[in-house]
């Protein structure tokens, strides 16, 4: 951060600051392409997916069964979830 001017460090800091809300809104999004690819997409999705519960703690487990289910409506419903706890 040393190599930014103060401005820069400033959007950094509320980037990360806000970064759950940043990861759920881009779960959100790649809960919706879930619902239409199929294939290798899909795959590089899923991949996605996982990098994003990851990032907002969810328990390895419960995205475990999430990815074994491979059903967009329930990572759906685990927004809806999430969002209630924000």
């Amino acid at each position: 951060m040393a190599d930014l001017n103060p401005n820069q460090q400033k959007i950094v800091k509320r980037y990360y600051e806000n970064i759950d809300s940043i990861k759920l809104t881009r779960l959100a999004e790649l809960t919706g392409e879930l619902y239409l690819t199929e294939g290798k997409k899909r795959e590089r999705v899923w991949k996605q997916i996982v990098a994003a519960l990851e990032v907002l703690e969810v328990h390895p487990a419960r995205i475990e069964h999430l990815r074994k289910q491979d059903n967009p409506a329930l990572v759906a419903e685990l927004i809806t979830e999430l969002e209630r706890a924000k």
